[in-house]
């Protein structure tokens, strides 16, 4: 497989402010030395709890927030090296759909306005061409010709949803970031949305990342998973091995609160102790212990690094005695 996108050691942090003029007291780690890649035509779900990174990773891979430090390689290019204009020709290949599209989609614009904007930005054809691009949009996500003079206020959660992602595909790219795109929606909802989905990627052989705390939904989605805890990756393989065989203790407690649909299944939760640490002072060591029943001494002290276990990559000190 070609590889699209490969990130090495992205970090990124917020300062906090404080006192009577204001002044940086500490920094909030949102993202921390975070690696993987992702191929021409694969979806890598990230899942974590709230407040772990995902979506500050998301961004900080467009460069919607800037990175401290770290490469984001994108086709062989480093996206943290380009000046705005160049960034900014670069986006035409790369997009994002965001959770809530109440809030992406501006409410003074028809969807014809909406979906032509990408288009103008960029240059691509004149004012008709682009009216029946928008018409062919609109095809694609399951959406009538007349939605294009109507204003998002005008439409269910679910086809405002769809309207975000016309947007998203309008310029051809080849990766999509999606930032929760159907944790606002009902389920029934949900199911559509990921299904027109994974549609839209076979036609357009588009790579996704796949950003979620449901991990149902990353699971019908994704080819491989990361799992994040307090800005890292905890754990990253294929989709099958990270539900049927989870290696690191923070994703065995995260498999085993998912809902099974046969009541008469029998399931061993597994309950962690304590609070999420603040990412304003992370735990020295691993970041998990504080709440692994599984914690050593050396888990205190020394950071885990991401190995490999045959294609399972795991960070944690007692892989091989877990697994």
């Amino acid at each position: 497989m070609t590889e699209v996108l490969r990130v090495e050691n992205l970090v990124k942090s917020f300062p906090v402010l404080g006192g009577f003029w204001g002044r940086r007291i500490g920094r909030v780690h949102a993202v921390n030395d975070v690696s993987f890649s992702l191929n021409s035509s694969e979806t890598l779900g990230i899942v974590g709890e709230s407040g772990c990174g995902k979506s500050t990773l998301g961004r900080t891979l467009l460069r919607l927030y800037e990175a401290d430090s770290g490469k984001v390689y994108f086709k062989n290019q480093n996206l943290l090296d380009l000046s705005r204009s160049e960034l900014r020709r670069t986006r035409r290949d790369i997009q994002m759909i965001f959770q809530d599209p109440n809030e992406s989609l501006n409410s003074r614009h028809t969807v014809e306005a909406i979906l032509s904007e990408p288009l103008e930005i960029h240059g691509v054809g004149d004012r008709r061409s682009r009216k029946e691009a928008v018409q062919s949009l609109l095809a694609k996500v399951g959406l009538p010709d007349s939605t294009s003079n109507r204003y998002p206020h005008e439409f269910s959660g679910g086809q405002r949803q769809r309207i975000g992602i016309a947007r998203a595909i309008a310029l051809n790219p080849s990766l999509i970031v999606c930032d929760e795109p159907v944790s606002a929606l009902d389920v029934s909802i949900q199911s559509q949305v990921l299904n027109l989905l994974l549609k839209l990627q076979n036609e357009m052989q588009l790579s996704y990342i796949f950003i979620a705390h449901n991990l149902a939904v990353v699971r019908h989605i994704s080819d491989r998973v990361a799992v994040m805890y307090l800005g890292e990756i905890v754990e990253l393989t294929d989709a099958d091995s990270i539900y049927s065989q989870p290696l690191h203790p923070y994703t065995k407690a995260l498999i085993s609160a998912v809902p099974t649909p046969d009541p008469t299944e029998a399931s061993e939760r597994v309950v962690l102790k304590g609070d999420v640490p603040s990412p304003f002072h992370p735990p020295l060591g691993c970041v998990f212990h504080p709440r692994c029943p599984h914690a050593v001494d050396r888990c205190k002290r020394e950071k885990p690094v991401l190995r490999d276990f045959g294609g399972h990559q795991i960070a944690c000190h007692l892989a091989e005695a877990l697994g």
